[in-house]
């Protein structure tokens, strides 16, 4: 099957269309050439993107893909009658369904985050990425007491991009610590985690895994050495068990799947919007 240019087209930043385009694309043996524009909202605009779609078409002898959260009518029409494309027009297909259902009409609002100044969870977002980044790899154990959760593992387990992802898609004050042999010969937790082992969540690898991950960092060290990364992971596996603290395995789960499993054991809460 030949690969295509897919663009994402819409009046916000695009996140939305993209994430819900990306889970229908990857039911298909298919790697789409992706191309997002953001901030389509006003006809010159469309125009514009759409004179670039069409072109793109031509260039490839075959059709570009146009995944669309468009909430003006008149761009979207644009869109529509104008693209040489095949154009997905992702809130007509749920919006005015759901119009429908509730006996009433959307507000048709340009942009998820038109009211950001007003909105507490978007505050409430940037203070918990702050935290996170103020407490990555064990920088400070100020205010551990606020967190919502601590992640723990050996160096290079996932734990920083969770931490972050946590942070910028739930507003979940993340902190991340990493187990050093230092700790394995102590054979306990870090004295600063002990008081907070109810927030604590492990991250676990494969020790392969792990070993060519390292390896990019620092080629040939003991630190990156296989028997090195076995030794390590077995130990903080037996930590986390002895202490209690649930871990789960960041070797074949993405971001989010580790994300979901964490808020769901530690704030279940997260998961209502």
């Amino acid at each position: 099957m030949p690969n295509r240019t897919v663009y994402f087209v819409s009046d916000g930043t695009g996140i939305t269309a993209e994430t819900f385009g990306n889970s229908i694309l990857a039911q298909f043996p298919i790697k789409p050439r992706h191309v997002r524009r953001p901030f389509i909202d006003t006809p010159e605009k469309a125009y514009t993107v759409v004179r670039e779609i069409n072109e793109t078409s031509v260039r490839e002898g075959m059709r570009a893909i146009v995944f669309a959260t468009l909430v003006d009518r008149e761009v979207l029409k644009i869109v529509r009658d104008h693209c040489q494309a095949r154009v997905l027009d992702m809130f007509g297909t749920f919006i005015e369904p759901l119009e429908e259902e509730f006996e009433t009409k959307s507000n048709h609002r340009v942009g998820r985050f038109s009211d950001v100044a007003r909105s507490q969870e978007y505050h409430d977002r940037i203070e918990a990425i702050n935290f996170s980044l103020a407490h990555d790899d064990g920088q400070s154990a100020k205010n551990l007491d606020v967190a919502d959760v601590i992640l723990v593992g050996v160096s290079r387990s996932g734990k920083t991009p969770t931490s972050l992802y946590l942070a910028m898609q739930h507003g979940i004050k993340a902190a991340n610590y990493p187990l050093i042999p230092e700790d394995f010969e102590r054979g306990r937790l870090p004295s600063m985690l002990v008081a907070h082992k109810r927030k604590c969540f492990g991250l676990t690898i494969d020790p392969e895994r792990l070993s060519q991950i390292r390896n990019e960092r620092r080629p040939g060290s003991k630190y990156a050495d296989l028997l090195n990364c076995r030794y390590e992971v077995n130990e903080a596996e037996a930590m986390m068990k002895k202490d209690g603290i649930a871990w789960l395995s960041s070797t074949h789960k993405s971001i989010e799947e580790i994300a979901t499993t964490i808020l769901r054991d530690l704030r279940p809460d997260r998961l209502i919007y």
